[in-house]
């Protein structure tokens, strides 16, 4: 399979030290030996790199001092000669650099295209491309880790090895159904069918279950700190940020407006929302600023309920615990440095079977608790990164979904004396449905949708 020659800036946007300009295809080395002044890139060995001078063809004069590697097929990530130009990382300078090559003969790439191209000429499967994205977006050390289990294959494998046992029982169904005048061919009984199936079944529930955690290590926790004004909420957020993000004042209704952060906790990734403290007011800024609260609340994955253990609970706390029905929710009872005046058994028999945890951020006292609980309420205190292969990826979810339900309705049928021909339709499902992860079956409008959402220059 033959592509153009494609070009990109492959580092971040703005001001920095080094970018870099990636082109790939079969003229790569080409277009980057027109313009680099010191040496003939041609004759160069591969997985070397190289300091000189590029030079505008049209009036020869030097435009910038760069460092050039150069990467000859089939060992690189496309699987094409690929070359990286590393120039200083002013706007202006690697912009140029980018004009220089596209006036040479490369296309600028297609958000994602260089890792469509990995995938397209077979140098990883379709799980795999996705997972670079996720490695990207890593937010904690724990994502990473899983996103390099996938990106190294480990998903592709197991898919792959639940596919084969299907083809496997596809072909005893195939000769039974051929040749059934053949005494020596293996008859494929309802019971061999079935406990073959169901081998595949658990395999595919056992991933689904660690799609609750795959999806939080993927995309973070969404948790909303919630509390009547002054109770310590930004003092939480900026606990928890290590950074004061959040103005802290005795003055109740400081905060007027959602501030979001990302922490990591023991591993777990939350989207920390610190919120307006919900009550009644007149302030016409701070109401704008508790409907957006409430807005928020609606949305949470986790709770993080925030009390004064110098208070008593008052009516406005027990509504409040009342709107967080149907979420997981964190009992905080801060301020444990100044009399208490909060009756605890009145707090359990409101919030349940909730977890409760005491703190005085104003000594950094509970934190630890506080992280603790955390990871105990959605990972049971553990994540197993490195033993265990985590679904994150939605698509993934999906298709292993329906792949389970219809090896469900196969077996079924078996057990129900449906003729094998139409388990066999069920279970062929089953096997391409397993191939959409990992792009063996997957249409072209899939592949092009799911690319697009790269960064330019991946």
């Amino acid at each position: 399979m033959e592509f153009d020659t494609i070009t990109a800036i492959s580092t971040p946007k703005g001001e920095g030290a080094i970018a870099i300009v990636r082109l790939s295809g079969d003229q790569a080395v080409q277009i980057a030996n027109k313009l680099f002044k010191e040496k003939d890139l041609n004759i160069v060995d591969s997985h070397t790199i190289h300091y000189g001078h590029l030079v505008d063809p049209s009036t020869e004069t030097i435009v910038e001092e760069v460092m050039v590697s150069v990467l000859r097929a089939p060992k690189t990530f496309t699987r094409e000669d690929v070359v990286e130009i590393n120039c200083h990382g002013g706007i202006y300078s690697v912009n140029k650099v980018l004009e220089l090559v596209l006036s040479s003969g490369a296309r600028l790439a297609e958000p994602g295209e260089f890792t469509k191209r990995a995938f397209l000429n077979g140098r990883i499967d379709l799980s795999q491309a996705e997972a670079v994205m996720d490695l990207i977006r890593s937010k904690t050390d724990r994502a990473m880790a899983i996103a390099m289990n996938q990106v190294e294959g480990r998903l592709s494998k197991m898919v792959s090895g639940l596919r084969q046992t299907l083809l496997e029982i596809l072909a005893h169904i195939e000769v039974n159904i051929d040749y059934p005048e053949y005494d020596d061919v293996e008859e494929m009984t309802n019971t061999v069918l079935i406990e073959k199936a169901k081998t595949v079944q658990n395999e595919i529930q056992r991933l689904l279950e660690t799609s609750k955690q795959g999806k939080i290590l993927r995309e973070g926790l969404s948790t909303v700190i919630i509390g009547r004004p002054n109770v310590g909420k930004s003092s939480l957020l900026n606990t928890l940020v290590q950074e004061s993000k959040a103005i802290v004042t005795d003055i109740p209704g400081t905060t007027r407006d959602v501030i979001e952060e990302y922490v990591n906790v023991k591993g777990v990734p939350l989207r920390l929302i610190d919120t307006a403290g919900i009550r009644e007011t007149k302030d016409v800024v701070e109401a704008i600023g508790v409907e957006r609260s409430k807005k928020v609340l609606n949305l949470a994955d986790l709770v993080l309920f925030v009390l004064n253990n110098n208070e008593q609970l008052t009516e406005e706390d027990r509504v409040l615990y009342n709107q967080m029905s149907g979420k997981d929710v964190i009992v905080i009872i801060n301020k444990t440095d100044l009399p208490q005046n909060l009756d605890i058994e009145e707090v359990k028999q409101l919030v349940g079977n909730a977890t409760i945890v005491t703190t005085s951020l104003k000594e950094e006292q509970g934190i630890e608790d506080l992280e603790k609980a955390i990871a105990d309420l959605y990972f049971e205190g553990q994540i197993e990164s490195q033993d265990l292969t985590y679904l994150s990826n939605a698509r993934h979810i999906a298709l292993l979904k329906q792949a389970e339900s219809t090896i469900n309705d196969a077996t079924e049928a078996m057990r129900n004396g449906m003729p094998i021909d139409l388990v066999q339709i069920d279970l062929t499902r089953a096997w391409e449905l397993l191939g959409e992860i990992i792009g063996d079956t997957v249409q072209e409008s899939l592949i092009n949708q799911l690319f697009s959402q790269f960064c330019l220059g991946k």
